[in-house]
């Protein structure tokens, strides 16, 4: 299947999941038609040459076997071929090669009825071109690259047609979740190589690069030069999912604000997903942040309040807050509107929006976010969630900012560590760092805090960094005191 195809038979579905076909049956409205009559460059002669190197290419099968299945197969007895081929693959390691070996799993599969009555003669048709002296083992490696788009193909147009009838009961979800898996078949096949010892040269320039300051850090700032050089990337790693971890009322909300304003006005492109507070509220403590003012001032202080963000506006690069209602945002939801900021956008001032790509996105925060597929089970819902995020941070080459919650145990704890976080350990397994917020209450009482690396996948952990804040003004690290 063509990219183009692909495509509109994605679009196919999306435009029926999103409701473009009112006023059009569901019958009237399947794209089965479509897809039915063209067979693009997957014919009938590509299935049967894929099918022969199933049964004789050892070679073929190890570089693509997992990615076929025989329902892929138009022709019920090359199906039957390639049904016989990956069991005895799955059982032996090899394939059958000769025309003897095929003879006896064919007699075996007749006999057990794996093959019905009606499909014999189909399958012996099927058999004798595979193994005939005409049968196409040509190109082999060519085969099994093309391999991953015909297996996507297959299971996309399968996904489609099995969606027109869920059309009908209204099963959104379950058309959402046949078309997510069929797109990803065969996505990773091609995952990047990287030859370790050939790159020994490359990885040495870029260290020498580093030392002389010539090659920048690839970290996403925090705004605090004595944490940047603590953490492995100088910042926040890009396609890495990063996790402050505090109890209730702790400072996580004002510790992501601060963190997203601290990237914003060092250059970077900064993307904040809000769960938890208005984006009315969080535009409040920004303000006080930025210009040094008593968030019970800006009031009072409205006309330097205005200049002084004015200001920073020349020096920053792009804030963008989108709002929504706890549990209702989920990462699919996040992904697309990543993508949506990836392209031109008309305003309503009839200018057009440059593309913004984003080097920072903030959740406040994930444990309020929802899984794409919701299931009875939370823990799974949890796990899904994190792992998601870290997928959009490695896909999108941004680093990934959040926060969870603490447990009981965590609250009255003096130091919160991995073992503290509420709900699902998977959190902890799944971020590259977590950070800690802790204070007694004298601390609290003096405006400070500490940050404990409690989990860490880079950098060292355990280490803690003694702050001083000042949250009138909304300052969540005024200073540093010191590390430990």
């Amino acid at each position: 299947m063509t990219t183009d195809v692909l495509e509109v038979a994605e679009q196919a579905v999306s435009d029926m999941i999103a409701g473009s076909f009112t006023g059009v049956s569901p019958t009237a409205s399947a794209p089965s038609v479509t897809l039915e009559a063209d067979k693009y460059e997957f014919d009938a002669d590509f299935q049967l040459k894929v099918a022969t190197h199933t049964l004789r290419d050892l070679n073929f099968m190890r570089k693509a076997g997992h990615l076929i299945k025989p329902e892929y197969f138009e022709d019920v007895g090359v199906q039957a071929m390639v049904n016989m081929a990956l069991r005895f693959y799955q059982k032996w390691g090899t394939v059958p090669q000769t025309a003897i070996a095929g003879k006896q799993l064919l007699s075996e599969d007749l006999t057990a009825k794996v093959i019905r009555a009606d499909v014999k003669p189909l399958a012996l048709s099927a058999f004798k071109s595979v193994f005939g002296a005409s049968a196409d083992l040509s190109n082999g490696d060519w085969v099994a690259a093309q391999v991953a788009e015909f297996a996507r193909h297959q299971a996309v147009s399968q996904a489609i047609y099995q969606s027109v009838n869920l059309l009908e009961k209204k099963s959104f979800t379950k058309i959402e979740q046949l078309i997510k898996m069929a797109t990803e078949v065969g996505v990773n096949v091609d995952s990047n190589e990287y030859d370790y010892f050939e790159k020994i040269e490359e990885r040495t320039r870029k260290r020498i690069d580093k030392a002389a300051g010539i090659l920048p850090p690839s970290g996403i700032t925090t705004g605090q030069n004595m944490i940047d050089n603590l953490l492995y990337h100088r910042g926040w790693g890009r396609k890495e999912l990063s996790i402050i971890l505090g109890g209730a009322k702790s400072g996580k909300t004002t510790a992501l604000i601060n963190f997203a304003k601290a990237a914003a006005l060092s250059g970077f492109n900064v993307l904040y997903a809000t769960l938890e507070v208005a984006s009315e509220i969080l535009s409040e403590r920004l303000d006080a942040t930025i210009t040094d003012i008593a968030i019970k001032d800006l009031g009072l202080k409205m006309h330097e309040v205005r200049s002084k963000v004015e200001a920073a506006v020349a020096r920053s690069g792009k804030f963008k807050v989108h709002e929504y209602p706890s549990g209702t945002f989920t990462p699919n939801q996040l992904r697309q509107l990543i993508e949506r900021y990836k392209s031109p956008a008309l305003m309503p001032d009839g200018s057009t929006r440059d593309p913004i790509k984003f080097d920072l996105v903030v959740v406040d925060y994930a444990d309020i976010m929802a899984p794409n597929f919701r299931s009875t089970d939370t823990i799974e819902n949890s796990k899904n969630v994190y792992l998601d995020l870290r997928a959009i941070a490695f896909d999108e080459n941004v680093a990934m900012l959040s926060a969870t919650q603490g447990n009981r145990e965590g609250a009255k704890a003096t130091v919160l560590n991995a073992t503290h976080v509420a709900d699902d350990y998977n959190k902890v397994r799944t971020v590259d760092i977590m950070i800690s917020i802790n204070m007694t209450e004298e601390e609290r009482a003096n405006g400070e805090a500490r940050l404990h690396f409690a989990a860490s996948r880079n950098q060292e952990g355990g280490i803690t960094i003694f702050i001083k804040q000042e949250l009138a003004k909304m300052k969540f690290i005024a200073s540093i005191l010191r590390i430990e």
